[in-house]
C-alpha cells in the first residue's frame, strides 16, 4: 500500500531537497553511488521492489585543472572526452582557437557547442581552454559524449569569470601553462529501476526513464525528473495497468548517456519494441530564465502530450518537429526506431554549480507537469479510469 498522506509539495521539497543534499553527482562517485541507494528506498517506500544494475566504467579524477598566466592560476575542470596533458602540462602562445599558435582559446555556450567539437579536431593546437559561458557566473561543464572515445587535444573547462583575463591573453599571444591532469579508476556506477506488472503481459511495455546524474548537484537539472519519475510510479502502482511498466533511472548521463546505454543492452530490443518512452529529462522544474521544451516521435503522441500540458493549464514553450532528432536521452531512443514522449526544458543554470533547491526551483511548475506526465502515463499504460 503506498503512501499518499504527503502532499505533493511536500514530496517535491523532500525529494529535489535530499537529492541536491547529498552532494557532487558525478557517475561512478561516492555520492552518485550513495544517491541510487537513496531512491531505492523511495521506490521501496511507494511500494514497489527496487533494483540497481551496475554498469562498469573507466572513472576519471581530477588531480589538477589549471591555467597558468604569469603568476595568476585559473582553476577548471578538464573535458572527460578529450586526453589529459599528463603533469608536465603543455606550454606555449595562446591565441584564438583555429590559429597557428599552440594554445587555442574557445569561448562556448554549453547548451549548443557543435562548432566547438569541429574544431577540436580540425585543428592543431596542443591544448585548447574553452569557456563555459552559460550565461550566469559559474563553469558549466559539457557533456563527455565520447567519454568512451577521447579524442583531439587535451581541453581545459573554465568559468566565464575568466573571460577577459583570457581574451587579453590571447590577443597578446601571452604564454600560458595548461595541465590537465587525471587519474583512471575500474569503478562501477548503478542504474535503479523497478517494475508494475501489466494485466496483458505480452503487450509490449511501457517505459518510464530519467537520468539521475551530473555535474554538480543539479537541483533543476535532475529534480524535476526524478519527482515525476517518481509521481508516475506512485499513480500506477496499484492501478493495475492493461501493460508492464519498466521503471528506469540512469546513471551515466554526462558520460554520453552510459547508463541507458547499458539498459538498452541489457533488454534487446526494447528500444525499437517498447510500447512507448517516456523520458524525463533536464531542466523542466527550473525557476530561473525556465522553457519547457517537448519532444514526440509521432503525431499520435504529439497529441496525447500536448493534451496532458492542457489538463494543468500548460503549454510547453517550443517543441522538437516530429520527425527531428530529439534532445537528451530521447535521441537513443530515436536512433533505435523507438516511439517515445520526451519533457526537458532549458535554464539559466544548466550545469551550473550553484543549480541548488530551493532557489532554482519552481514548485508549482513542478507539480503541474508531475500531474500532467501521471495522467499521461495512466493513458498510455492502458489504465482503465
Amino acid at each position: 500500500m503506498t503512501d499518499t498522506a504527503e502532499a505533493l509539495p511536500d514530496r517535491i521539497a523532500r525529494l529535489i531537497g535530499g537529492y541536491d543534499s547529498q552532494g557532487i553527482h558525478r557517475t561512478g562517485t561516492a555520492v552518485d553511488n550513495a544517491s541510487a541507494d537513496w531512491l531505492a528506498r523511495e521506490i521501496r517506500a511507494i511500494g514497489l521492489a527496487p533494483e540497481k544494475p551496475s554498469f562498469a566504467l573507466s572513472r576519471v579524477d581530477v588531480v589538477r585543472a589549471e591555467a597558468l598566466i604569469g603568476s595568476t592560476v585559473l582553476t577548471g575542470l578538464p573535458r572527460f572526452d578529450a586526453p589529459p596533458t599528463g603533469p608536465k602540462g603543455v606550454t606555449g602562445a595562446l591565441g584564438p582557437i583555429g590559429g597557428d599558435t599552440p594554445l587555442g582559446l574557445v569561448v562556448t555556450d554549453p547548451r549548443s557547442n557543435p562548432e566547438t567539437e569541429e574544431l577540436r579536431e580540425k585543428f592543431g593546437h596542443r591544448a585548447i581552454i574553452q569557456v563555459t559561458d552559460g550565461g550566469m557566473p559559474g563553469l558549466c561543464p559539457i557533456n563527455a559524449d565520447r567519454f568512451t572515445d577521447p579524442f583531439g587535444p587535451p581541453l581545459l573547462q573554465v568559468s566565464n569569470e575568466h573571460t577577459a583575463a583570457l581574451e587579453d591573453a590571447a590577443a597578446a599571444g601571452a604564454t600560458v601553462e595548461v595541465t590537465v591532469e587525471t587519474e583512471r579508476y575500474d569503478s562501477r556506477a548503478f542504474n535503479v529501476t523497478a517494475r508494475i506488472s501489466g494485466r496483458d503481459p505480452d503487450l509490449p511495455p511501457l517505459i518510464v526513464m530519467t537520468p539521475r546524474s551530473g555535474w554538480w548537484s543539479c537541483a533543476s537539472e535532475r529534480g524535476g525528473g526524478l519527482v515525476v519519475f517518481c509521481e508516475i510510479m506512485r499513480g500506477l502502482a496499484e492501478a493495475e495497468p492493461a501493460r508492464d511498466v519498466i521503471f528506469t533511472a540512469n546513471s551515466g548521463h554526462e558520460l554520453g548517456h552510459l547508463g541507458l546505454m547499458q539498459f538498452i543492452e541489457d533488454n534487446p530490443g526494447i528500444a525499437a519494441d517498447a510500447h512507448c518512452w517516456i523520458h524525463l529529462g533536464a531542466n523542466f522544474g527550473g525557476a530561473v530564465a525556465p522553457r519547457v521544451r517537448f519532444q514526440a516521435a509521432n503525431e499520435e503522441l504529439r497529441a496525447a502530450g500536448l493534451n496532458a500540458f492542457a489538463s494543468e493549464g500548460l503549454t510547453p514553450d517550443w517543441e522538437t518537429p516530429v520527425g527531428e532528432r530529439p534532445g537528451g536521452e530521447a535521441r537513443e531512443i530515436f536512433d533505435h526506431g523507438g516511439r517515445y514522449v520526451s519533457l526537458l526544458g532549458g535554464n539559466g543554470l544548466f550545469h551550473n554549480p550553484t543549480d541548488h533547491w530551493p532557489d532554482a526551483i519552481d514548485v508549482d511548475k513542478t507539480a503541474k507537469l508531475a500531474r500532467a506526465f501521471s495522467t499521461l502515463a495512466r493513458e498510455l499504460a492502458g489504465v482503465s479510469e
